[in-house]
């Protein structure tokens, strides 16, 4: 029963998680304590989920398009041209907080965002271009964009409708966990429930089989990047809103990195094939309690990259199979060394 558990690739994952929490536990006490507040719970654990859930979006695309084989070094480029047009929409019309205004914003960047997803995937499927260049051309490229639409300025909106979409509430919880959700359960169903999933997981295991096999791979992966293109667009509308304005040089910066990060926290192989969206999300909140307790336990700013780097080293150490099988035989080794010599010896 132990084996069986242990090797649930949601097993290690979710100790990390565990680990984590229960030391912010111990630094600080009230640390799992939920508070009404005006009719909405607030805590420490309501705080990740809500500031996690960008992070959780653009994972979710980005676990499809790891499944193919490919990677999207773009995401973070979207999530900032995503929020840098959608204020400057709001923030451009007469009345900030018409319905209409607000609507069009959201329309136009989700309406870019795909855009920018199909032009990653049509250079990858179409153009037959390694995933790592095509995306890194957009990643460089649209933090430019992003610069330009916001003219190398913080553009700041005073909309409530706006707001609502990052720092909203529904059912006393912050409405950004409700669009993770959605998002989550649409694309845990499409590639459970129909046989999309085995196809993205056949193009990378093998795309070349895949098509022979009767796969129209390229449309499979054409698809996926779409995918993560809206999924980062939506992060881009959480992150913006939250904040009431849009910082194209800063908002979305590393979210690639992190994204990536969470993916292979939560099982999912770079080498493409299977993927589990599940262990994705969790992968996703283990970035985020780290981030939250490199800031509370005051680590300098400087080397909070070196810190957050490192705890993900060990984590991925932890996860690896291999590694975990040599440590066990050099404990055996050490723990029984006369046994062992005796049964050398006859």
């Amino acid at each position: 029963m132990w084996n069986r558990i242990s090797k649930h690739h949601l097993f290690w994952p979710l100790m990390v998680l565990a680990a984590l929490l229960m030391f912010n536990l111990i630094y600080k006490p009230g640390f799992f304590s939920i508070r009404i507040q005006g009719g909405h719970l607030y805590g420490s654990l309501i705080d990740i989920l809500n500031y996690g859930a960008p992070l959780m979006l653009v994972a979710i695309g980005m676990t499809l398009v790891i499944a193919t084989g490919g990677i999207d070094l773009s995401v973070g480029s979207v999530v900032a041209i995503s929020g840098a047009v959608a204020c400057l929409i709001v923030s451009k019309s007469a009345d900030q907080n018409a319905f209409g205004a607000v609507l069009t914003a959201i329309a136009v960047s989700l309406a870019l965002s795909v855009v920018f997803g199909l032009w990653n995937g049509a250079l990858v499927a179409g153009a037959g271009m390694q995933a790592i260049i095509a995306t890194l051309i957009l990643m460089v490229a649209g933090r430019g964009i992003a610069q330009l639409v916001t003219g190398g300025q913080i553009i700041t909106v005073s909309s409530d409708r706006y707001e609502f979409i990052g720092a909203g509430w529904l059912a006393m919880l912050p409405f950004s966990i409700f669009i993770v959700a959605a998002v989550w359960i649409a694309a845990a169903w499409l590639t459970r429930r129909t046989a999309l999933g085995l196809f993205i997981e056949s193009v990378g295991s093998n795309s070349t089989a895949s098509r022979l096999a009767g796969i129209r791979s390229r449309t499979v992966i054409l698809a996926v990047y779409i995918f993560c293109g809206l999924c980062a667009g939506l992060a881009g509308l959480i992150l913006s809103s939250n904040v009431s304005s849009a910082d194209g040089n800063n908002a979305g910066l590393w979210y690639e990195l992190d994204a990536i990060l969470a993916v292979v926290i939560g099982g999912t192989s770079l080498n493409g094939g299977r993927f589990y969206l599940s262990g994705t999300i969790v992968g996703a909140l283990i970035i985020q309690t780290l981030t939250t307790t490199i800031y509370m336990i005051g680590v300098p700013p400087e080397i909070t990259l070196v810190v957050k780097a490192f705890v993900v080293f060990a984590v991925c150490l932890v996860q690896s199979s291999k590694f975990r099988s040599v440590l066990a035989s050099k404990w055996k080794k050490r723990r029984y060394p006369v046994e062992r010599g005796v049964t050398q010896n006859g």
